[in-house]
């Protein structure tokens, strides 16, 4: 079969055909898979047959495979395998998953085994296609800022919702307290693209208050959610969407009633972000040696 790989949105998308993902890839096809993930940002799959083994033997065609969480429990049995399940709550927050490490994901993958009959969608959005839209005062000064990334904070639930269940779910995410240090504008190590580097995990510049870092973020926030920036996947069965977290972030609508919703996620392992000086990520607090092993950076294009 030939790859066909079709834009879905100017900014962000491709849907693929023609490549069984069941079956191992070769050498050719994961090489023309990567320039399509560098190009479009996110891939839509159909019709993917796949049990978990058969979704990490994928994505460890792009490099090693984290663990499924630093502080979630995976998958019985599949250590890599994180449920992104309604039972759990929902991410319902504009985020890049874990930035709160020194080296998150390089690329997420998502397969759908329960979908509600109406809503669930994700959305994906590029950091790219917002920072070029930043005014050029704008992106001057952004260029130059550091954000801390923290997963020590209720990102999804509003205080007066939280009953014991959310509560013993916030404790075990924030059982190991993260910050790290990143660029709030970072260079793609494959493209040498620049995007904002922020999201939900983002809470404070570097050198600014609370509620200055809140202000300033919230502005760049807001070009990187521009609906011309978003890819809105409707889910359907047998999908699965792979998604470059180095220069995307994400969105799981809760629009569905409380009805069952569940995917699967494996995440490749990434490296350490770089700002445009060549300056790298650090971390303030917290070890994530457990959760992934750091991807070589290799020379930007």
């Amino acid at each position: 079969m030939t790859l066909d790989i079709r834009k879905v949105t100017a900014h962000i998308g491709a849907q693929v055909s023609g490549v069984d993902l069941a079956q191992p890839l070769d050498a050719d096809t994961v090489a023309a898979l990567r320039e399509a993930l560098n190009v479009h940002k996110a891939l839509v799959f159909d019709d993917v047959h796949l049990d978990d083994a058969g979704q990490q033997a994928f994505a460890r065609h792009f490099g090693d495979l984290t663990t499924a969480h630093p502080t979630v429990a995976a998958v019985d049995g599949a250590p890599n395998v994180l449920p992104v399940d309604s039972e759990q709550g929902s991410a319902n927050h504009w985020h890049t998953d874990v930035t709160f490490v020194l080296n998150p994901p390089q690329a997420s993958t998502l397969r759908a085994l329960t979908l509600p009959p109406y809503g669930g969608e994700t959305l994906i959005a590029s950091s790219a296609a917002a920072y070029r839209q930043l005014p050029e005062p704008l992106r001057r000064l952004a260029d130059t800022l550091w954000a801390e990334h923290t997963n020590d904070y209720d990102y999804a639930v509003p205080a007066e919702e939280i009953d014991e269940e959310r509560a013993a779910q916030r404790a075990r995410f924030t059982s190991i307290k993260y910050r790290t240090a990143h660029p709030v504008v970072r260079v793609h190590p494959l493209t040498g693209e620049r995007g904002l580097f922020i999201g939900g995990f983002a809470q404070r510049i570097v050198g600014l208050s609370v509620g200055e870092s809140r202000k300033l973020l919230d502005l760049l926030q807001s070009y990187v959610v521009r609906p011309e920036n978003i890819l809105r996947h409707r889910w359907s069965e047998n999908q699965l969407v792979l998604f470059d977290n180095r220069i995307t972030q994400h969105y799981a609508v809760d629009n569905y009633d409380r009805q069952a919703r569940r995917l699967h996620r494996v995440t490749v392992a990434g490296d350490v972000p770089v700002g445009i000086e060549g300056k790298e990520s650090y971390s303030i607090e917290g070890d994530a040696a457990h959760y992934t092993p750091v991807a070589e950076t290799p020379a930007a294009a």
